[in-house]
């Protein structure tokens, strides 16, 4: 077996005049100046780096010729493609731009050696940078060409086909300007074929996803837009994966098959908080790098069911009560553009409406971390692989045993009250806005969601819950708000009890809940709202009682989850070879 740190090819080689020795293993390509190199740059940083292979882009060839017309026999410039074998002598993976290389020696044509790489920046962007080296013989060159292509070949993870769906409308209208300026040129540069389809109504990608794509020639399904563009991605993937097991998306109790095609997301919506919570920025190049280089991030999903029929999946967020109105009262007010999200919010903020009802939840046992942990979801998250694990072992045990209960052991717990917020986060529903998110501490992929219940308060003590979303305080802090890591919940909307339960709560509450209930009866006399609606990932629900079910890593992003700054804190020196 060969050890990671073999070294493949190790030649001296020139970037700008300046001898670096070159060598490239399985896992790195690293360029390191020599000693002796007589020239000195005292206004360039030193660079010695190491890139893995894995982040590496493309590598191809190129030729450089003297520029002979210019006064200055020091400028050079690239031979324009047409004629392959006059490109026989250099290699490149430069996509960025092509600078100006120093004269060496008195040759017409000079070889250089180019490689494109992904390089981190600040608050997680990542973007391509270039290495140009200058190799001295054409069959050196061919075999550093034949070695980085042949790293690049063997990692399996990486996407050859792609399924791309844009949504034109979304945002500001600039998807299909995006994928072509910034996206498209990247995934050609990396060899990625695409089939690119541009949707013409909603629902588009969702309907051709169940019936129409052909799934087994694609290694992965992207799209272009916002969280309303994924919402369809992911509904179409998952119900072609449950049709095609076998598995009835209706019953809440079964087990869903995971899918088996990763998703990419390239951000062009109005909000991109599934993204942001992935990847930390809201970047397409970024995105794109991610898919290029073939990262995979598990996710949850939850089903949401309105007794035996299935309603939707939910990555992100479920809020009923506040994020419920808000949603229901923005939709009325789109030809406002996202400034509808504010003014809605101020208006139901001052309308200040709650509601009764019961939730019913199923604790998360056995696992580590609470919705209050000062930790976060990060790259290798510890918590989601140690959680994640437990969560398939239980399913996997409940699959050999049909009999046992494991897949609902538990006690389950019951909350009945007046509520002006009930939210389920199965991320930390990060954005810009909001940089800690609705539960900071959620995880990707543990297999639980967080609960949040806001019971009734005052105006102002609500705002304090709601200004701690923006600041380092815990929001949860509070006398008023309790939070639950659970695997599954339901909610019953006070309407909806059965009579029995109305009959104990009128001796419990006396003749003040008598004039509730006649109010609830007799809505027209507008002292309170009957019930308020879902916000499931950005779309309404019609149904109030809901029964949701977490599925643990249910599907797969072109990510690897928000980086650590440790882990680009030495690398924030740009690359200027």
């Amino acid at each position: 077996m060969d050890r990671p740190c073999r070294l493949l090819l190790l030649s001296e080689l020139c970037v700008r005049n300046v001898a670096y020795d070159v060598s490239l293993s399985r896992s790195l390509l690293t360029w390191k100046r020599r000693a002796s190199s007589p020239v000195y740059r005292p206004f360039r940083a030193s660079v010695n780096r190491s890139v893995p292979v894995t982040e590496i882009i493309s590598v191809r060839e190129e030729q450089w010729m003297n520029g002979s017309d210019q006064k200055d026999d020091s400028s050079w410039k690239k031979i324009k493609g047409g004629d392959r074998s006059d490109c026989r002598q250099a290699f490149t993976g430069s996509l960025t731009f092509i600078g100006k290389l120093a004269h060496h020696e008195a040759d017409l044509y000079r070889k250089v050696i180019e490689v494109l790489y992904v390089e981190r920046c600040r608050q997680h962007h990542w973007r391509c940078a270039e290495v140009n080296f200058t190799c001295p013989d054409g069959v050196l060159c061919q075999n550093w060409v034949s070695s980085i292509r042949e790293q690049l070949a063997s990692i399996s993870a990486r996407p050859r086909n792609l399924l791309v769906y844009i949504n034109p409308y979304g945002g500001k209208r600039q998807g299909k300007r995006i994928y072509e300026q910034k996206v498209a040129p990247l995934f050609a540069q990396a060899g990625i074929s695409t089939h690119v389809i541009v949707t013409d109504y909603a629902n588009h990608a969702r309907d051709h996803l169940k019936t129409d794509a052909d799934l087994s020639k694609v290694d992965g399904v992207v799209c272009v837009g916002g969280d309303g563009m994924f919402s369809e991605i992911i509904h179409g993937l998952v119900w072609r994966t449950q049709i095609d097991n076998g598995v009835d998306p209706n019953c809440p109790d079964e087990d869903l098959s995971p899918c088996s095609h990763r998703i990419g997301i390239i951000p062009a919506g109005s909000t991109d908080c599934i993204c942001f919570a992935t990847v930390g920025t809201n970047d397409p190049v970024t995105s794109a790098l991610h898919i290029i280089v073939g990262d995979s991030q598990p996710m949850d999903v939850c089903s949401v069911h309105h007794h035996n029929m299935f309603l939707r999946y939910s990555v992100s967020l479920l809020g009923y009560g506040f994020y419920g109105d808000v949603l229901t009262d923005s939709e009325r007010k789109r030809w406002m553009g996202p400034a509808r999200y504010d003014i809605s919010g101020l208006k139901m903020f001052l309308t200040h409406h709650y509601y009764e009802g019961t939730v019913s939840y199923l604790p998360a046992r056995g696992i580590i971390g609470t919705p209050r942990d000062a930790g976060r979801c990060r790259y290798g998250c510890a918590v989601c692989q140690h959680n994640g694990q437990i969560q398939s072992e239980r399913a996997e045990k409940y699959k050999t045993n049909e009999d046992s209960e494991c897949a609902d052991d538990g006690e389950w717990r019951t909350i009945r009250g007046k509520f002006l917020a009930i939210n389920a986060a199965s991320m930390s529903c990060a954005c810009p806005r909001s940089p800690k998110g609705l539960s900071p501490a959620a995880h990707l992929a543990d297999g639980t969601t967080d609960l949040i219940l806001v019971r009734k308060c005052s105006r102002f003590n609500f705002l304090r819950h709601l200004l701690r979303h923006t600041n380092k305080d815990d929001q949860f802090d509070l006398a008023f708000v309790e939070v639950h890591r659970v695997v599954r919940f339901r909610f019953t909307p006070r309407y909806c009890q059965s009579d029995s339960d109305l009959e104990l709560d009128l001796l419990e509450n006396g003749k003040r809940q008598i004039f509730s209930q006649i109010c609830r009866d007799h809505p027209a006399c507008g002292c309170t709202r009957t019930n308020s609606s879902w916000n499931c990932d950005g779309e309404i629900l019609t149904h109030t009682a809901i029964d949701v079910r977490v599925h643990c890593r249910l599907i797969k992003l072109f990510a690897r989850g928000i980086e650590e700054l440790q882990v680009f804190a030495d690398l924030s020196n740009p690359c200027v070879i």
